[in-house]
């Protein structure tokens, strides 16, 4: 199974591109894989096909179609600086319509339920927590997700399914930002964050450091049991 480049027409003119993989069964839930600020590289791509292998349509957007199409980085430290600056100009209200292109998009594909979910990482994972709040897809599962302490107030208006992953080691998410979070989440049903011991900032990037196995296999458990929870059997 592979990924296959298509193009998606953005709300206010324009496409862009996105990376789909089918699930072989014919028809699944769609996800929208957002990566993590290296874009939608062979890694990012890899996350949609072991997604399409569980039975999901899932497409991995291009995030930074509109400063710089094709930007799909290495993860190398000219990679890590080049990505850095893309996600700093993301005009964030433009992604959200985005993102609703791409929800459109896969509501319209015969082979879609029409019940859409996001697994977002790093700056993606960020995206998912402000899609989520925008009511733009029916469930999310971030990963690392960065930026949150600037945006926590998003939380105010998430009322569907949400799950958080995050890695102790991760700088970005000191312990007490991680207990901001929870406490921003704190009596809303279906949502679940998950803290890990020993790990960082991208564990669940197998290939690449800094992955760690055990902890990216309990989270990728763990977010398949959600969306099959949340996703599967949702949607015409």
């Amino acid at each position: 199974m592979s990924t296959e480049p298509v193009r998606i027409r953005a709300r206010d003119g324009g496409d862009f591109e996105a990376w789909l993989a089918t699930p072989a069964s014919g028809r699944g839930a769609g996800i929208i894989v957002l990566p993590e600020v290296y874009n939608a590289n062979p890694w990012a791509r890899s996350v949609g096909e072991r997604l399409a292998a569980q039975g999901y349509v899932a497409i991995v957007p291009d995030l930074f179609w509109r400063q710089e199409p094709g930007a799909y980085l290495p993860y190398t430290p000219e990679g890590q600086a080049r990505a850095r600056a893309l996600a700093t100009a993301v005009d964030l209200p433009l992604f959200i319509e985005d993102l609703r292109a791409c929800t459109d998009w896969l509501k319209k594909r015969a082979d879609c339920t029409g019940a859409i979910g996001i697994v977002g990482f790093c700056f993606g994972g960020f995206l998912a927590w402000l899609g989520l709040s925008r009511h733009v897809v029916d469930a999310a599962v971030a990963y690392y997700a960065t930026q949150l302490a600037d945006h926590l107030d998003a939380a105010k208006t998430i009322d569907q399914p949400l799950m958080m992953h995050f890695g102790a080691l991760d700088y970005r998410v000191p312990p007490e930002l991680y207990d901001k979070v929870r406490a921003s989440l704190a009596g809303k049903p279906n949502t679940a964050t998950f803290w890990y011991e020993g790990a960082d900032h991208g564990f669940n990037r197998d290939g690449y450091p800094p992955y760690h196995p055990e902890a990216a296999a309990l989270a990728w458990q763990r977010t398949l049991a959600f969306l099959g929870q949340h996703l599967v059997g949702k949607g015409k």
